[in-house]
């Protein structure tokens, strides 16, 4: 008999701590190398852990919930020639030797592996029958989009991810982006126990319904705390904001949306402001430099690329995904890009790499209904800019006081790195962007 303890590994992201969220198996299941055993959440992302061995799932070292550090305990596993460990509670994480197992296709590094085997999944045929796998219903859910609306295009007449975005795409043109509707509970909670007991501090009796409740800081929430906190008390913070007139912008938007090139392409404003944050960051390159401590100093780090960060609302909190070397894409590919970063977040499967190594950032705090916002820095960058709603305003133009679609801009700025008049100017050109979409012909 031999009996093998796996350790939760670093999933590459350099984090010293990982959330279990659900165990894929219990103790007397049988199990192959790269089967998944369970699903853990780190302060960037969920991960599915595959199994390292084959045979026999001993004892489960860790709760669902528990938080366990990078290095401990989490299962043990029997060789199949073995006989199964009695099957027991799961009990919290403990400290002690692991078996000096590497997960498999995580290499000493410890980098997560595409190369996973997933049992492939089966469509579902509705009872209208819509046939669609499970993925693209979740999907279509979370866009509120009718399955039994949709046209299908995949074999045998299913339903695929495009056909859902497509008909997703149908929504008005001047919405920035489209997001699920929220819903009555806008913050989800733990509800308290009806048995829970109930405490005396701040004036509340024995026996009166719980008024309060803990909610344990961690996973996204704890991350995004740091890093809000970091950047706010490192960097000076100032903001600055322009109020635009994006009549052009949401012409061009329509046109795009009707031209047969970008026929199977999600197009919104968020597309154009990407551009010109793109275009304005090569005019006032500063505001995508980074300030950098080191041993010997100071330095202010140039970068001559962009990683366009995009700050998104999931279902676990706040990610700022980013797409890589966006200064090179054009229109087509940008919007490609911003359509996958956008589902892929949503579906809570933005991966730790995609999450690394922005250099400027964009908020569409516009899908909220909000004007204007003050936002902070995402460490390691210098700017970050904030788009408002687009709506229809009185305008002067040439005199004449007409009904115009308006929105404002607004950025912060690292002082350290970035001075007023250049964060002013950086803005001033994303506000001629908007604007004057034609700019960007050049």
């Amino acid at each position: 008999m031999s009996t093998q303890t796996f350790i939760l590994p670093d999933v590459g992201e350099g984090l010293t701590e990982a959330e279990i969220v659900t165990w894929k198996v219990a103790p007397g299941d049988t199990v192959a190398i790269n089967d998944v055993i369970c699903e853990i959440e780190t302060a960037k992302s969920l991960v599915e852990l595959p199994s390292p061995h084959a045979g026999t799932v001993g004892e489960l070292l860790a709760a669902e919930g528990d938080t366990v550090e990078v290095g401990a305990p989490i299962i043990t596993f029997v060789s199949a020639d073995a006989a199964p460990a009695a099957a027991a509670p799961v009990t919290p994480s403990v400290p002690g030797e692991s078996g000096g197992s590497v997960l498999v296709g995580y290499g000493s590094a410890g980098a997560v592996s595409s190369r996973r085997r997933k049992a492939p999944e089966r469509p579902v045929r509705a009872s209208v029958g819509v046939v669609a796998k499970p993925p693209i219903r979740k999907l279509a859910r979370d866009l509120g989009v009718n399955l039994a609306d949709v046209t299908p295009s995949g074999a045998d007449g299913e339903v695929t991810r495009d056909d859902v975005v497509k008909q997703a795409e149908q929504a008005s043109v001047f919405r920035n982006i489209q997001t699920p509707e929220w819903g009555a509970v806008r913050e989800e909670t733990r509800p308290a126990p009806a048995s829970a007991p109930v405490g005396l501090a701040r004036g509340i009796a024995p026996g009166d319904p719980a008024r309060t409740e803990s909610i344990p800081v961690k996973g996204v929430r704890k991350a995004t705390s740091s890093a809000m906190v970091q950047s706010a008390y490192s960097a000076p913070h100032v903001t600055v904001w322009k109020e635009v007139d994006a009549s052009r912008t949401m012409e061009l938007v329509k046109r795009l949306k009707a031209s047969p090139d970008f026929a199977d392409i999600k197009v919104s404003p968020l597309l154009i402001m990407a551009r010109a944050v793109i275009w304005a960051a090569r005019r006032t390159p500063m505001v995508n430099a980074a300030w950098v401590d080191t041993d010997s100093g100071a330095e202010i780090l140039v970068r001559h690329y962009v990683n366009l960060g995009i700050a998104a609302a999931t279902p676990r909190g706040l990610l700022v995904p980013n797409i890589k070397d966006a200064q090179l894409l054009g229109m087509k590919d940008l919007a490609r890009a911003l359509e996958r970063l956008t589902l892929t977040a949503r579906e809570g499967k933005t991966s730790p790499a995609d999450q690394q190594g922005g250099t400027i950032t964009i908020t569409n705090i516009g899908v909220f209904g909000m004007d204007a916002g003050t936002p902070i820095i995402n460490p390691g960058e210098a700017g970050i800019v904030a788009m408002g709603t687009i709506a229809q305003k009185p305008w002067v133009v040439d005199g004449e006081v007409r009904p115009r679609w308006v929105t404002t801009v607004s950025g912060s700025f690292d002082h350290r790195v970035i001075d007023g008049d250049g964060m002013s100017r950086f803005i001033a050109d994303v506000a001629a962007v908007l604007e004057e979409p034609a700019l960007l012909v050049d």
